[in-house]
């Protein structure tokens, strides 16, 4: 990382600060999130004794909320602007903008199936979302389930990793049994 993209936190400080200030996004660099990131990650390695760790959990602190402010006010920015330069927008953000697209999209896949009659749809739509397939891993030993499809899964151990119906994992999920698996393309 060269030395114009290390962050520290009078650099974050004043990044959000310069946020709040604009009503425009500011212009940051493409790999601002991951520089944010490695600066956290090299926080968290380091190890000291006594008041040197306060410091440094306190620092580790400070950088989480600024880190947290910022990404909040810039998607507010971008969710109230009309006329959004996407151009300013880090990949990162597009990420997020991206799963509330779909959001919308799906509330007016069913908005429209609910006004034009399409029950059939619905049920259809309702049980493939039962079933679909989500990845989790168990947390605790779980006995063999019947899935939402009516296969049968398991038994499972402790850090099992299985594919099952989301309505099985929802519920594992629920109890604490299992956490969910994020995969990435």
């Amino acid at each position: 990382m060269s030395e114009a993209n290390q962050i520290d936190l009078n650099l974050l400080h004043n990044t959000v600060l310069r946020e709040t200030e604009n009503d425009l996004l500011i212009e940051l660099s493409p790999t601002f999130y991951r520089n944010l990131s490695d600066f956290i990650g090299n926080l968290r390695k380091q190890e000291f004794d006594g008041v040197e760790n306060k410091i440094k959990d306190t620092m580790i602190e400070m950088a989480i909320e600024l880190t947290s402010l910022l990404i909040h006010l810039r998607l507010d920015k971008i969710s109230k602007s009309s006329n959004l330069k996407i151009g300013n927008l880090l990949d990162e953000e597009k990420f997020i903008l991206d799963s509330q697209e779909e959001q919308k999209e799906r509330i007016e896949m069913i908005l429209s199936a609910t006004i034009n009659g399409k029950s059939k749809f619905l049920e259809s739509l309702a049980q493939n979302h039962k079933t679909k397939k989500v990845v989790i891993r168990f947390l605790k030993e779980v006995d063999e389930i019947v899935g939402a499809d009516l296969e049968k899964y398991g038994p499972f151990k402790t850090e099992d990793v299985a594919t099952i119906p989301y309505e099985n994992a929802q519920a594992l999920i629920a109890k604490n049994a299992a956490t969910k698996v994020r995969w990435e393309d």
